[in-house]
């Protein structure tokens, strides 16, 4: 069971990387395999969660392309195709 905020948002990025973001990047691709900062070439990871107390992020924020779409309609953003 998971008991702590950390754990319950890294298993819920899990599961929306499996059923919202996987099906979506099968059927569309992505521009690139891999973005990076242009500055120093940092590589940019799909989604960003807190680390931290989660306090109401789950409520409030939620993952790119589930409700309440907060962090937009696309699952994987603008990275399959441009705005």
């Amino acid at each position: 069971m998971i008991d702590t905020a950390p754990d319950k948002i890294a298993a819920l990025k899990k599961s929306w990387q499996e059923s919202t973001l996987a099906p979506l990047v099968k059927r569309f691709g992505e521009r690139k395999t891999q973005f990076t900062t242009s500055d120093e070439h940092m590589v940019v990871d799909t989604v960003y969660t807190p680390d931290g107390d989660a306090g109401a992020y789950l409520e409030t924020l939620g993952f790119p392309g589930e409700y309440p779409f907060t962090r937009g309609v696309q699952p994987n953003m603008y990275r399959g195709r441009f705005w």
